[in-house]
């Protein structure tokens, strides 16, 4: 079992920045990646970052690419998600996840990511 707790969601003006945390604990050795998700009222949840556990590439939506970095200190057992230039359509919930294997639908689908925190709040408003 792996438990993750996001913290560092808020509210921002358009242009701004945030910093999502997401704390790992558990049996997190037996990761294969974890990711960000997003979903926001009366829409799916959709991918936004996503990273292997064990090092290498990080995969991001078209939507946030160049504004949005994803990172892991694998130290501290935390994932990060930098998230700058931030516009309306970025306010959503965002949710931290983690998965076992290779998630069978792509990197940045949700299906196949078995853990999953509880969310933290983003608003960006004008």
């Amino acid at each position: 079992q792996v438990q993750l707790v996001e913290s560092g969601g808020g509210s921002v003006q358009a242009g701004g920045s945030l910093r999502l945390s997401c704390a790992a604990s558990g049996d997190t050795y037996s990761t294969y990646s974890m990711a960000w998700f997003r979903q926001a009222p009366g829409k799916e949840r959709e991918g936004v970052a996503t990273t292997y556990t064990g090092g290498g590439s990080t995969y991001y939506a078209d939507y946030v690419k160049g504004r949005f970095t994803i990172s892991l200190d694998n130290a501290k057992n935390t994932l990060y998600l930098q998230m700058n230039s931030l516009k309306l359509e970025d306010t959503a919930m965002y949710y931290c996840a983690a998965a076992q294997r290779a998630p069978p639908q792509g990197m940045l689908h949700p299906v196949g990511y078995n853990f999953w925190g509880q969310g933290t709040q983003v608003t960006v408003s004008s």
